[in-house]
């Protein structure tokens, strides 16, 4: 997993998996990662060490109805949907549920956790779009994880400000862009990422600057900036 964590030591980053993170993975969770691994562009699988933070998340503000953009294969959908309740709901959503169907969702059947899950392909800012339509959604959300469209990432922060009760958690993936956005030399980032941490640098600056929100930017798997709604 060294390709998921921003730890300069491979030697430590294995440390903190073997020794808080994986004795305390469900079953089902580890089976779902065993199966990515294997799974084309396992890499944007959340980072387990990640995952394990959004479950305290999940349960310090007692989630019962959450929000997620960008699924894959469901690694952080599987753990949201064993951390609320039996009544909980989350609505995930995704431009494509090939892998998901492929590899997540029979272990989630395993898990007993489908019923619970909301699944919608498609383009997250229409369904985001058309939840603020009925203002009764206005409020109601306690926990929303954004992994997917670095272009939108600020775009999906206003609307689901709005989604989000006062004191609801939103946590954005992949900030810190496997440490390129601290790269003062853009010629030194491979090609392939620049783009997005152009965007990642640009989305933190205003993030930042946001004083709707508290927030701490962690480096835990490929970065996650955790928000608090004020107000």
């Amino acid at each position: 997993m060294e390709n998921k964590g921003l730890l300069q030591s491979k030697e430590l980053y294995q440390y903190i998996l073997d020794t808080s993170v994986y004795p305390r993975e469900s079953k089902f969770l580890k089976e779902l990662r065993d199966a990515t691994a294997n799974y084309p562009g396992a890499l944007m699988g959340t980072a387990p060490d990640a995952g394990q933070l959004m479950t305290l998340l999940l349960d310090l503000v007692n989630a019962k109805k959450t929000i997620e953009i960008g699924v894959f294969t469901g690694y952080s959908l599987l753990l949201t949907a064993l951390s609320i309740p039996e009544d909980g709901k989350v609505t995930a959503i995704d431009v494509s549920r090939k892998a998901y169907d492929e590899i997540g969702f029979p272990i989630m059947q395993k898990a007993g956790v489908e019923h619970k899950i909301d699944f919608v392909e498609s383009l997250a800012l229409p369904v985001l779009d058309k939840l603020l339509e009925n203002t009764e959604n206005e409020g109601t959300f306690d926990f929303a994880y954004v992994d997917a469209d670095k272009v939108n990432y600020w775009n999906y922060h206003e609307k689901l400000l709005k989604l989000l009760r006062i004191g609801g958690v939103v946590v954005y993936d992949n900030t810190l862009w496997g440490g390129s956005v601290a790269m003062s030399d853009e010629s030194l980032v491979p090609e392939s990422y620049r783009a997005s941490r152009r965007l990642s640098i640009e989305f933190n600056k205003l993030i930042a600057a946001d004083s709707r929100i508290r927030l701490s930017q962690v480096p835990v798997g490929d970065g996650s900036t955790v928000c608090i709604r004020l107000h």
